[in-house]
């Protein structure tokens, strides 16, 4: 079972619990397990097979229990006792916006309603012929949504990648800045912690003139449709499905706003657990003292609509008022970044201005006419590298395939290619590297004397991603063997949305690197962003280096390394903990050296 099936499966039990009145603590935390997998950045039974599964926020020793059972039998009786008073279909239409538990359990009564994969074309029939509309408690509004609800299902992805969200938001926001009353605007949640992949579009702007910012928002002419528009927020639905939400506040209350639709669940809760302990209760739109609360003094509010509350104009203050160094956006995941505010010892984050150099790069060097054969050449690239601020680049083109060349033939290639590249004239260095690919038995797909035309060397997987943990293991760690391979690319991997990556034993993996001066990737390409942050986060704490690269096949593809240091960062990484943040004469040294 993937992420997503699992986050379904507890979703599922938490609504169970919800309709046979179970205690609401425990619904909760059915709800924050599944929110916890469907937003991690490793497969939830890889976490399992390595023993971390508790190491997840969100997911508590009763639940973690469970995994025991559902991946070495593919079931939990438990779970199953639970789910099994209700209709399948009933979990099935809370797919649907807008239709929680209850009123899913009602149209499963009210319309027979029994069957998973009939359920939401049972209701949308219903509601087509008028009969939700007849339901006590609904009407023809009700009946609409639900209808538009349903069309959104069936057409919309349901997270989208990291580089296709800020396509999207970047033309809004340049839309929405055209408006003179929108004094500030910021993206929200999951896309402004630069997850690797996004749900819903959420954005915030600090106005003094609500109506004329939401009224603006609403005629974006790029927009499909208007879900809906009020005081102090509105919807929309734009092309693909994906929904808009932007709220307002007034500047001097902004920072709330900001803080509280960024973090993740798990960040918000510790905050307010926080909070109350300092006597204090958190919202969006400001802080509040708990009346006769020990700590609480006089006259520590300001005066406004409700006289106790203390609006807070940015995020800096909102964290100092509550005794915490300002928080990255991309720590607010609830993996102890709080306590880091608290001590004073939150790491100085990668900065993209830190990067040196790009160490993973194609060109359009003939060297084996495939789908990778990248667009540009030498020269091109290393001029988009200089516009970048970049002093080397590292060429990486895909090695000879072994199938239709003679030993003779493919290093004879390899030397040519060599040649032509050192013989390039261009404003930054640049290092011949190859990609290997890394055979089903750990051997690397080029004949020894081929290494001699090149300075360093990636090794990858493309093939063969079903092996055992262990055989893939042994696979990775013989092909890191080689004294010219300098890092793992691309370490497990994993496609968004198309391919889980392969099971390594990552503490094998980690020890190896640490031994022999080894490097892992983090993979700036959208649809890999590979290491996952949750990965190379536990190899930064174990000491080990890593590459921030781009995979890039075309030149205009340099600038998707915002994505991979995005990934660092959410990592915990430091500029010392990148190999690429050197200087030339720095990673000469240590390249040159193997």
């Amino acid at each position: 079972m993937g992420n997503l099936e699992v986050a379904k499966l507890l979703h599922s039990v938490s609504a169970a619990l919800t309709l046979s009145g179970a205690n609401r603590f425990r619904v909760i935390a059915y709800d924050k397990a599944a929110d916890a997998i469907e937003h991690a950045s490793s497969e939830v039974k890889d976490l399992w097979d390595d023993g971390k599964l508790k190491g997840l926020s969100g997911i508590g020793e009763g639940i973690a229990s469970s995994f025991d059972e559902l991946f070495s039998t593919g079931r939990v009786k438990h779970f199953e006792e639970i789910l099994a008073p209700f209709p399948e279909a009933l979990f099935e239409l809370m797919e649907i916006p807008g239709i929680g538990p209850k009123n899913a359990l009602k149209f499963c009564k009210a319309f027979g309603i029994t069957k998973a994969h009939t359920a939401v074309s049972k209701l949308e029939k219903a509601a087509k012929k008028g009969e939700i509309a007849k339901l006590e408690g609904f009407g023809e509004d009700s009946q609409t949504r639900i209808l538009q609800g349903i069309t959104e299902l069936s057409g919309r992805s349901k997270r989208i990648l990291l580089d296709q969200a800020h396509t999207i938001v970047d033309s809004l926001i340049s839309y929405m800045k055209k408006n003179p009353h929108v004094k500030k605007i910021d993206y929200l949640g999951s896309l402004r912690r630069q997850a690797s992949t996004v749900g819903d579009l959420d954005f915030s702007v600090a106005t003094d003139h609500p109506k004329e910012v939401i009224d603006h928002f609403c005629k974006y002419p790029n927009k499909s449709r208007v879900l809906e528009a009020g005081e102090k927020s509105a919807s929309l639905i734009l092309p693909g499905d994906h929904q808009a939400d932007l709220m307002v506040q007034p500047p001097e209350a902004y920072g709330s706003l900001l803080q509280h639709f960024t973090g993740s669940k798990h960040h918000n809760i510790a905050l307010r657990e926080l909070a109350l302990k300092k006597g204090y209760s958190l919202s969006e739109h400001g802080i509040r003292p708990i009346p006769s609360h020990p700590e609480q003094s006089e006259g520590s509010s300001k005066p406004y609509d409700d006289p106790n509350l203390i609006r807070i104009s940015t995020e800096e203050k909102f964290y100092e008022f509550l005794g915490l160094d300002w928080i990255p956006p991309e720590l607010r995941e609830g993996r102890g970044e709080i306590e880091a505010a608290r001590s004073h010892t939150l790491p100085k984050l990668l900065e993209l201005s830190d990067i040196k150099g790009d160490l993973q790069l194609h060109s359009n060097f003939p060297i084996e006419p495939s789908h990778d054969l990248g667009r540009n050449s030498p020269e091109e690239i290393a001029s988009v590298a200089k516009s970048l601020g970049y002093e080397y680049i590292g060429l990486t083109d895909h090695n000879p395939a072994i199938a239709g060349h003679t030993e003779n033939q493919i290093v004879d290639l390899v030397k040519k290619r060599s040649e032509s590249i050192r013989s390039t004239k261009a404003d930054v260095h640049i290092f011949v590297g190859l990609e290997i690919d890394i055979q089903p038995d750990g051997k690397l797909a080029l004949p020894e004397a081929a290494f001699d035309y090149l300075d360093y060397a990636c090794v990858s997987i493309h093939s063969s991603f079903r092996q055992t943990r262990d055989q893939a293991t042994s696979r990775v760690l013989r092909a890191l063997e080689h004294p010219k391979v300098r890092f793992l690319a691309h370490p497990t991997g994993r496609l968004l949305g198309e391919r889980e990556g392969v099971e390594l034993d990552w503490d094998q993996i980690f020890d190896f690197c640490l031994k022999n001066d080894k490097w892992l990737e983090i993979d700036g390409w959208p649809n890999r962003l590979d290491l996952p942050d949750v990965i190379a986060h536990d190899a930064i704490k174990r000491g080990i280096k890593l590459v921030v690269d781009t995979d890039s096949h075309a030149a205009d593809q340099l600038p998707f390394m915002k994505y991979g240091v995005s990934v660092a960062r959410r990592a915990w990484a430091t500029p010392n903990d990148i190999i690429n943040t050197m200087s030339l004469s720095q990673i000469k040294s240590l390249i040159l050296s193997s």
